[in-house]
């Protein structure tokens, strides 16, 4: 048989099961199991199959994944994140806009806690939509920025999907870590940038209400209880990282006990809310490392069978300019991103993409850089992104998936200007990792 036969037989395969409906891990598993049976010679296949999964899982640079999200966890399930909330609000003044902007402002502290698109996604959705359904805002600028903001919470660390990629692609993870902050904050200036003009050309779709004044005083006061130390949590995560004093697995060990500290210093550390915390942590990241054993199989299956050899081999026979083939790969995943949830395509390109930027001579951490933006469109893509539905469970009664749809586009093109401006200035995704290892 073929390498093109391999290929199309095992890819369509996975995607077959996953448009009928089975789970991501199951799905991978199955087609291992077959092609292992099929190609590494029956039983003693499944034993090798074995071995692949436990080498898999038994490597280090996982362990941050399940730290990251418990510090999320713990931050969500004691009720920190809508008192930070309404400090970032004092902040704010009389912008136009200025819920929407407070749901952007709040997205970009709320990832440096919770590392989870649907965790801020809802955090947000379900703490600001009432208000601004009460002051009169229309459903582009309630759902629309809430949506978008969701997004920043894989693109500022700490990043449990980027520790993924990362750790998938053999890319440093400390590096890559780093690698994503300016990007992950220009990314929330164009939502601001964008937010401010509609609302000044389109007032009808964020009114001005009457604002009472908040002394400076109280600002700094509030500042300094609810935000000051979540700058702290930051320096455990991504300051220890930056300046080599911790791996990323460490900073992520510190970082989860940082949080743990907070929440006990505001009196909202209890057993229920840890028993939630530890059980939400369990089961993401039981989902995250399963799939990833499904995925590193998947990577040496399609590696044995020369799939991954003569696909490169093609590449280089073609001719292509690196640049048309590094479109051309962006543009395959958010076509994928409007059918397929952000962890299924991570595990179904990367074993074929990384090979092929390598021999490419692309750099990674600027092509990973692109491609976790990327991945991320497809959260908020119609028909199936899961932002999407996450949004449709804390949106008002009566919002339709229609008007939810609607309201993400603006803000996948604004990340698609994103990608480009990376693109056109890959120093945006290299200078912070050149800088951390002078």
């Amino acid at each position: 048989m073929d390498w093109w036969q391999v290929l199309f037989l095992i890819v369509g395969g996975l995607i077959a099961l996953m448009l009928i409906r089975v789970p991501v891990a199951f799905s991978f598993f199955t087609v291992n199991i077959v092609a292992a049976i099929f190609l590494w010679g029956g039983g003693n296949g499944l034993i090798q199959l074995i071995q692949s999964i436990e080498d898999s899982l038994t490597t280090f640079a996982l362990v941050p994944i399940p730290l990251f999200i418990l510090m999320g966890e713990i931050m969500f399930h004691t009720g920190i994140a809508p008192k930070m909330i309404d400090s970032v609000d004092k902040w704010i003044g009389r912008l136009p806009g200025r819920l929407s902007l407070l749901a952007v402002g709040s997205g970009t502290l709320l990832s440096t806690l919770t590392g989870s698109t649907m965790a801020s996604t809802a955090v947000l959705g379900s703490t600001l939509i009432p208000e601004m359904e009460q002051r009169g805002y229309k459903k582009p600028m309630t759902i629309g920025p809430i949506l978008g903001s969701g997004g920043l919470a894989v693109m500022i660390p700490p990043s449990a999907l980027g520790v993924l990629l990362a750790s998938i692609g053999k890319i440093s993870i400390g590096a890559f870590m780093i690698a994503i902050i300016l990007p992950g904050i220009l990314m929330a200036f164009l939502f601001a940038l964008y937010i401010i003009l509609r609302a000044k050309m389109q007032p009808e779709l964020a009114p001005k209400y009457s604002l009472s004044s908040v002394p400076l005083m109280e600002k700094i006061r509030t500042s300094i209880i609810y935000i000051l130390p979540l700058g702290f949590i930051i320096f455990l995560v991504v300051g220890l990282i930056f300046l080599g004093i911790a791996t990323p697995t460490e900073a992520a060990a510190m970082g989860a006990f940082g949080s743990v500290v907070l929440a006990a210093l505001y009196g909202r550390l209890n057993w229920a809310s840890l028993q939630k915390a530890f059980t939400s942590t369990m089961k993401v990241s039981v989902m995250i490392l399963i799939i990833v054993a499904g995925s590193t199989a998947f990577s040496h299956i399609l590696s044995f069978s020369g799939v991954t050899r003569n696909l490169v081999e093609l590449i280089q026979i073609l001719q292509f300019s690196p640049i048309i083939i590094l479109i051309a790969m962006l543009l395959l995943v958010i076509i994928m991103g409007t059918f397929m949830e952000s962890l299924s395509i991570m595990m179904i390109i990367l074993p074929m993409f990384i090979p092929i930027a390598q021999i490419l001579d692309i750099n990674l951490l600027w092509f990973a850089t692109m491609l976790l933006i990327t991945i991320e469109i497809g959260a908020i893509s119609p028909p199936f992104g899961v932002g999407l539905f996450v949004m449709k469970g804390v949106a008002p009664r009566g919002t339709k998936m229609k008007e939810i749809y609607s309201a993400s586009f603006p803000f996948i093109a604004l990340d698609i200007v994103l990608i480009i401006l990376v693109f056109l200035f890959p120093e945006l995704a290299t200078w912070l990792p050149e800088l951390m290892k002078n």
